[in-house]
């Protein structure tokens, strides 16, 4: 199976994330809650440059595995690229970071805050990928 990917749909999917990502930890809706369950205060954030530029990269590295994802499943509408984000997310998001939160004792709330972010993500990515091709 020949696979071919648009990386301008990649691009969309990743920057989509970034500016979820932003929203999602915003003080609009969890910045407060997401620091009190990590424990930091904003003052010990830091610059987030760094950070920030990692996030786009892992981003741009996610949208591009789910594009392929995408072109196996070969959905090809925004309902079929949602179901396989879901899938993505559900195999290998949800249930690999459910692993680290439960031994490493984090707050049941922070696991829910970091992947409903991830879950709006993935369907979002998996809509741009399956339309966008």
């Amino acid at each position: 199976m020949d696979t071919v990917i648009n990386f301008w749909a990649v691009l969309s999917a990743a920057i989509a994330t970034f500016v979820i990502g932003a929203l999602w930890y915003s003080p609009a809706l969890f910045a407060k809650p997401w620091m009190k369950a990590v424990g930091k205060r904003p003052e010990e954030l830091g610059n987030p440059t760094a950070s920030m530029l990692g996030m786009f990269i892992a981003s741009l590295i996610t949208a591009y595995i789910l594009a392929h994802f995408i072109q196996y499943a070969n959905a090809t509408t925004a309902h079929l690229g949602m179901q396989a984000g879901f899938w993505a997310w559900l195999g290998f998001v949800a249930t690999s970071t459910l692993a680290v939160y439960l031994f490493e004792g984090r707050p049941k709330k922070l696991w829910l805050m970091f992947n409903g972010y991830q879950l709006i993500s993935f369907l979002v990515m998996g809509a741009i990928l399956a339309v966008w091709r």
